[in-house]
């Protein structure tokens, strides 16, 4: 073990001292205790630099104790588990625990990137906005070293072996927060009679009385803390969350909540999840939130050793830890006065006590003279002194009136320097509710205005800082949710008693003058390098609105998303513009409130369970013939069915040409069908689809399109009439799904009184078609009893008939332009038919064929298809189906087609492309320009929707979109691939290469 100096304090504390804890820490060993952050172990191993800075790489030490942290950001773990950017101020201690400094090489100490802050000149805000714009051509260069430099931790490599799960839950009352007044809400609540969910982001309740001295009803407060529990505990109609963070706020009271179950151990037990993911709806919210303790700005106040004053005194109150021997507390507001106190008693000399006020005469000011504590009202801390920890402070005298320093720099040695710039109201929530925010000039904060949804916000979170009326205002706000929730009268409990302070009103000081012209940097955001000569750049360059400022600088972009740098930012800005804090208005509160693993987001929706796996009943077969798969939605389907020695154009080409020569057959049952039955289910298609439904005949099929309202193709497919009221739809793979709820959509809410019922059978069916010449010779072999003649089985039509013993649909449907039957049987005879059909076809040369093969076919004869030449941008003229638009029917999106903009002259149409050399490949998805040397961005004709190798014809063939391309053919055009840089030149031809009578 490393002797380092020992800062932890001999008594006290909330920790327990009999369950030592080892841990290493930029692989050096340290001992800490079991209730201990990673933060409180390492200031009471005398470590302070713990990181570095992001832009600069400066020395970063400890700044807060919660949250709200914006520089002790570490590397946690090592191996498969490990976590980049975590607050060392939120991390349990457990045995074995190993960290490590991030953002600095090769080591915290001494890290090469500092030289950054050599050359900060030349890096001030918007430095990248500057810089990177010229010249264009060279962006790509650019973008290879500022991705390397972005980002701080390491993210892991190897796959998380942890799991994480979700879980829905309902209640009267949500309470977040379980300080003073979150307990109060909570029991208030619960008494009287509601169910209650207590959310606390750390492992034990209490909030901000963990760092605190104070006592209710003549005993410390730690007692009633147990007490409440012990109550809450004992309701069976109320459950506490404890280390779960309320992250986001949403519509009709969803709040987003992170458990993490087990990150406080080396790994989850066998069967254990790491973090659970919460979605609760409340009838009502009450937000217990608290406050967050603003920073000074002053020169160098970012060093290590300079800290919030409330985390000071919560180290030395809740982990018995000492953050330094010698300290001054510099601060504009009564509270910190209580640090410096509890300091003192902890055996921390206290150097002196800053106070800009002239007069700071509250009770804590009055208590902290009488202990003999040296306060030195009306200066202010300019400037620290020191390396990579601090070494002392410089003070001078600040005018009231104007914030202008005056008389000779004063320097105190100390190792700590507690600041206090007041207190920030813990908004987040409230704001990502929808609520409104007001600004209180009392406390120069803003606060809680108006709600939008059900919900109340208390104590600290409402800007109520004593004890005592965080308590009282908890419970009235529990009692009167409870209420609002029809439960109990509203009457709060009586509240325990509680000793007022009296303090008295800060005074308002956002950024200290520099002590001198090229001084220390005066930072805003520590995380980020933001500086307060940041936003007055950015404000004399033109940027006046609080969001563009945080853009152009980076200010609150970091991990701590701006607690403890926001609020000072836009004062900053309102100052320089000469403007009111509240018309510079502050920048959004989106979730998450703090960073949430993507792990808990997916919960087990990860790899194999990313989605359910759809497999056809023929699946079976597929795998024994050796097929290659495809992810088709959720159905796996067969690619191509490979043989030795082939490659994989091989396969596919030889799957197509055998199907064009002789026979083949495809698995279809991926396609969605839907039986529609009813008495107006004719109507109802006539409605869907943009062609007439109504004479078509029992035993007949049609080609349909549906449109989107917007006139835009949906879906197409064929559908089948039955019987007088029954039809069997068919739709694409992908879009089954959004088709069957466009369906019920429709009959449900435009149409209720349609007599129509619709059910998906896509799993019920399975399918199969035979394609090409010999289709007929192999069906009339496997089904001798069904005249498979042009007569008795015409085109579009269907039969029902009986093939090797099993029942089965006979539709004479063709995808693939040859001769096709398509054949529909019970799921559960999947396997047998195709067995049946493969041995009937055996002598007539019938191969299986796979998807790639049914893609090559359906290009060859310029069928589009939904998604890459339906795209949702065209309509059916667009793809040369314009006949099939009735013009004596009203159906879905028949009034958009009207529009001037969807009847234009010049819009993308679907054509043909090929190579003007027939070597030549083109290129997926490329742009289809004039001139392919114009400066980018350059006019785009079209693009490349589908293409492929037609062993057919020999060549590279492809689908496109071209504006007015039926009007063009034969020009030529270039097609570019922006990813590859690949241009080559091709023709405008029409879009069926084979056989277009036919």
């Amino acid at each position: 073990m490393t002797n380092r100096q020992n800062f932890r304090l001999a008594a006290g504390g909330l920790i327990d001292r009999d369950r030592p804890l080892g841990f290493t820490y930029d692989g050096i060993a340290y001992r800490g205790y079991h209730g201990d952050m990673l933060a409180a172990a390492l200031l009471a191993n005398g470590v302070r630099l713990v990181g570095r800075s992001f832009k600069y790489h400066r020395p970063r030490g400890i700044f807060s104790a919660g949250a709200e942290e914006p520089s002790a950001l570490v590397q946690l773990r090592t191996g498969d588990r490990t976590e980049p950017n975590v607050k060392a101020t939120q991390i349990e201690l457990f045995d074995g625990l190993a960290a490590s400094s991030q953002n600095c090489w090769p080591s915290v100490n001494f890290d090469l990137g500092a030289v950054n802050n050599l050359l900060s000149r030349l890096f001030p805000a918007g430095f990248y906005y500057k810089t990177f714009m010229w010249p264009p051509s060279f962006w790509m260069k650019y973008e290879h070293f500022i991705r390397r430099a972005a980002g701080m931790g390491r993210s892991p490599v190897e796959p998380d072996p942890d799991h994480y799960e979700k879980q829905h839950a309902h209640c009267e009352v949500l309470v977040v927060g379980a300080g003073p007044a979150g307990l109060a809400a909570a029991l208030a609540a619960g008494r009287a009679g509601a169910r209650v969910i207590l959310v606390e982001d750390q492992p034990i309740l209490g909030g901000a009385l963990l760092g605190d001295r104070a006592t209710i009803d003549g005993r410390p407060a730690g007692e009633w803390i147990a007490a409440v529990e012990r109550e809450l505990s004992g309701m069976p109609e109320t459950r506490i969350l404890r280390r779960t963070t309320a992250f986001g706020y949403y519509d009709q009271n969803l709040i987003g909540l992170v458990e993490r179950v087990a990150d406080h151990l080396p790994a989850p037990p066998p069967h254990q999840v790491r973090q659970r993911l919460w979605l609760v709806r409340a009838r009502q919210v009450v937000l217990a939130t608290g406050a967050i303790e603003r920073p000074l700005v002053f020169g160098g106040n970012d060093r290590p050793g300079v800290m919030l004053a409330a985390a000071a005194r919560s180290y030395v109150n809740r982990y018995a830890v000492k953050p330094g021997e010698r300290a001054v507390v510099f601060t504009n507001n009564d509270s910190a006065y209580a640090t410096a106190i509890d300091l003192a008693e902890a055996g921390v000399e206290i150097a002196a006590i800053v106070d800009p006020r002239a007069d700071p005469s509250g009770a804590l000011p009055t208590q902290a003279r009488a202990m003999g504590l040296p306060c030195i009202a009306g200066h202010a801390v300019v400037e620290t002194v020191g390396g990579r920890e601090l070494a002392a402070a410089e003070i001078m005298a600040i005018d009231a009136a104007d914030d202008t320093l005056s008389g000779v720099a004063r320097r105190i040695d100390c190792d700590l320097l507690a600041v206090s710039g007041g207190w920030n109201p813990a908004v987040h929530l409230f704001s990502q509710s929808r609520g409104r925010l007001r600004y209180d000039e009392s406390l120069t904060a803003f606060v809680p205005g108006n709600s939008v949804q059900a919900e109340r916000s208390i104590g600290a979170a409402a800007g109520t800082y004593d004890t005592a009326s965080c308590i009282k205002q908890g419970l009235a706000a529990g009692a009167s949710a409870a209420q609002a929730a029809g439960l109990g009268d509203g009457r709060p409990p009586t509240a325990p008693a509680v000793p007022t302070i009296e303090e008295q009103p800060a005074r308002t000081l956002w950024a200290v003058p520099k002590l001198r012209r090229g001084g220390s940097k005066r930072f805003i955001d520590l995380q980020n390098d933001v500086t307060a000569e940041d936003i007055a750049l950015a404000a004399r360059e033109g940027y006046r609105s609080v969001e563009h400022v945080k853009r152009y600088t980076t200010l609150g972009m970091g991990t701590d998303q701006g607690k403890t740098s926001n609020i000072g930012g836009l004062a900053i800005l309102a100052q320089t513009l000469g403007a009111d804090i509240p018309a510079v208005g502050t920048t959004t509160f989106r979730p998450p409130y703090a960073p949430v693993a993507f792990g808990a987001i997916v919960g087990r929706e990860a790899g194999a369970h990313l989605e359910p796996t759809r497999y056809s009943a023929m699946h079976p077969w597929h795998q024994r013939a050796g097929a290659r798969f495809i992810n088709a939605g959720l159905w796996k389907r067969a690619h191509f069915y490979p043989r030795p020695g082939e490659s994989d154009l091989d396969a596919v080409n030889r799957e197509a040409l055998n199907v064009r020569a002789n026979v083949g057959l495809v698995d279809v049952s991926t396609l969605g069908k839907i039986d529609i039955q009813g008495r107006d289910a004719a109507e109802f298609l006539d409605r869907v689809y943009t062609n007439s439904w109504k004479r078509l005949e029992i035993g007949r099929c049609r080609y349909g399109i549906m449109l989107r309202e917007d006139g835009m193709v949906f879906d197409d497919g064929t559908t089948t009439r039955l019987g007088p009221n029954h039809f069997l739809m068919t739709t694409t793979t992908a879009n089954a799904v959004r088709v069957m709820a466009h369906l019920e959509y429709l009959l449900q809410v435009h149409w209720p009184a349609l007599k129509v019922y619709v059910v998906s059978v896509t799993e019920q069916w399975a399918a199969m078609a035979l394609a090409g010449p010999n289709a007929r010779k192999v069906l009339a072999d496997a089904a001798p009893d069904l005249d498979v003649g042009n007569e008795a089985l015409p085109f579009m039509s269907m039969r029902e008939s009986v093939i090797a013993g099993i029942p089965a649909r006979v539709f004479r449907i063709s995808f693939s332009g040859e001769l096709s039957y398509e054949i529909n049987i019970p799921a559960d005879y999947g396997v047998a038919m195709w067995e049946a059909l493969m041995a009937a076809g055996e002598k007539y040369a019938m191969q299986p064929y796979g998807t790639e093969a049914m893609a090559t076919l359906r290009i060859e004869k310029g069928h589009f298809v939904v998604g890459p030449e339906a795209d949702g941008r065209t309509t059916p003229d667009d793809l040369g189906l314009g006949g099939m638009v009735s013009k004596t029917k009203d159906f879905i999106g028949k009034r958009s087609l009207s529009r001037p903009a969807l009847r234009a002259l010049d819009r993308k149409q679907l054509v043909g492309l090929l190579a003007a050399n027939a070597d030549d490949e083109i290129p997926r998805g490329a742009q289809l320009v004039t001139d392919p040397h114009a400066p980018l961005p350059a006019a785009m004709d079209g693009y490349v929707a589908s293409w492929c190798y037609s062993p057919h014809l020999k060549r590279m063939i492809a689908l496109a979109l071209v504006k007015a391309g039926r009007s063009r053919m034969g020009d030529r055009l270039h097609a570019l691939s922006p990813l590859t840089g690949k241009s080559v030149s091709v023709q405008i031809v029409p879009h069926v290469f084979i056989d277009a009578k036919g």
